[in-house]
């Protein structure tokens, strides 16, 4: 095995099989929680005679980031094994890893003292969502959110609608009452958000009687408002545990078309869908160490994979 190849294997998160790369995620973890637990304290202002301590921790940390950032980089051919090493590399940098670990290290290499820098400090704490993506209970909630993004962000218009509509509606009844309150639609659209989505922070609100009758429809209208996508995502938690009840609980004549295969390098680096529609079979779960992954059309499959597929052709 290549030296390259090696550190690759080290480096991917949530390798059980790797005892240097399982050390290797521990370390990583180790590094991540350090490095947003020193960029909380440096808020504070009586522990400002550690801020040299606070920088330095800073600064080692995020030169280990900048050693993974290259190393994945540098091995990216073997995460998207169908492409060449320019265009491999290139999806790893358009990824999610390779966007939140290049936003990650940007700010130490600009001027801090500008607010979009000291901003993107943020993004460490996305770190964390990689780690977590190799569980098997972050991919059921990152598959709900997927399959159901259209009814989600069909509710979010909805929402966004009766917004515009409301606050254009209790500017024109309560601009005449109160011109310093509602000077202009913007102002209305503060209370209109604040009342849709049940906050009330009380900094507006209206004072004549059709304004305050307007404003108990719209505050019953935010009521389901905020309900719609919360239904939307728990049918979707309950349609993919319903899903694995139906994988564990097959037939026994279900069971003769079922079978279990491992991903070569024909179909490494490729999606569901591709696989599916090239040899017209359903895939029904992934098996990824010691994971279980409910699969969707765009989850891409990684070499030694073992999927659970049934084959189409055998009940037609």
């Amino acid at each position: 095995m290549k030296l390259k190849e090696k550190i690759f294997n080290i480096i991917q998160i949530g390798d059980k099989s790797n005892p240097i790369s399982r050390m290797f995620d521990i370390f990583i973890t180790v590094t991540i929680v350090a490095n947003i637990l020193v960029t909380f304290l440096q808020t504070f202002d009586e522990l400002a005679f550690l801020t040299t301590v606070f920088k330095g921790v800073e600064y080692v940390t995020i030169f280990i980031f900048c050693v993974e950032y290259i190393l994945r980089i540098w091995t990216a051919e073997y995460l998207y094994p169908d492409k060449s090493r320019g265009r491999s590399r290139l999806r790893f940098l358009v990824s999610f890893d390779g966007i939140v670990d290049f936003l990650t290290i940007v700010p130490v290499f600009f001027l801090s003292g500008f607010v979009i820098f000291r901003m993107l400090r943020v993004a460490r704490i996305f770190h964390l969502f990689r780690l977590n993506a190799k569980y098997d209970s972050f991919n059921v909630i990152t598959t709900v959110l997927y399959e159901k993004r259209n009814q989600i962000i069909s509710s979010v218009f909805i929402v966004l609608i009766l917004m515009l509509a409301s606050s254009l509606c209790m500017y024109s009844v309560e601009h005449d009452a109160q011109p310093t309150v509602f000077r202009n639609a913007f102002s209305g659209i503060w209370w209109s958000m604040s009342t849709l989505l049940t906050v009330g922070y009380g900094d507006i609100y209206p004072i004549t009687p059709l304004g305050r009758v307007m404003a108990i429809c719209i505050a019953y209208l935010g009521v389901g408002a905020v309900a719609i996508p919360t239904g939307i995502i728990s049918a979707g938690f309950v349609e993919q545990y319903q899903r694995k009840s139906n994988i564990s609980g097959l037939k026994n004549e279900d069971i003769k078309e079922i079978a279990e295969v491992f991903v070569d390098k024909k179909y490494a680096g490729k999606t569901v869908q591709d696989m599916e529609e090239a040899n017209q079979l359903t895939v029904f779960l992934i098996l990824r160490e010691d994971f279980s992954i409910l699969p969707q059309k765009d989850t891409i499959l990684r070499m030694n994979d073992i999927i659970v597929i049934r084959d189409e052709n055998e009940n037609s």
